[in-house]
């Protein structure tokens, strides 16, 4: 897997973090202070990126945690197979499916067709279309 770790308590709202196995975007960051027999701990609440399906974590401050690495790309739309579409990696000329299921970002679906170029980014080996170029 992509990803690399780092504090639980120098994450901020709006960046990405693996809760349960899935990557999530951060939406609420919430530290208390030191208590008498322990240490700071943060409740961190996140939206899964490919299932919207709403997480929390709650760890000490100094625990790591796994942030995943986003590799964003843009790939020209080939066709619709299926369900899915078969997009071209413009960096290497390869292509790839991206299936239907949560795998594009909001009201995308209706903008795709053959022939444009799309951002994808690449999170933990899966991938999901983000915008239209």
């Amino acid at each position: 897997m992509s990803t690399k770790p780092t504090e639980a308590g120098s994450v901020k709202e709006g960046s990405y973090l693996m809760i349960d196995g899935e990557p999530c975007k951060i939406v609420e960051v919430e530290k208390s202070k030191t208590g008498k027999h322990g240490s700071a701990k943060v409740r961190i609440v996140g939206i899964g990126v490919f299932d919207n399906v709403k997480r929390t974590l709650i760890v000490p401050a100094d625990a790591q945690v796994e942030v995943p690495i986003i590799e964003k790309f843009v790939a020209q739309v080939v066709a619709k197979v299926g369900d899915s579409w078969q997009l071209m990696d413009l960096r290497n000329y390869t292509t790839f499916e991206v299936p239907p299921q949560n795998q594009i970002e909001g009201d995308l679906g209706e903008k795709i067709e053959p022939g444009i170029e799309v951002e994808v980014w690449d999170i933990a080996g899966r991938r999901k279309i983000v915008r239209v170029r």
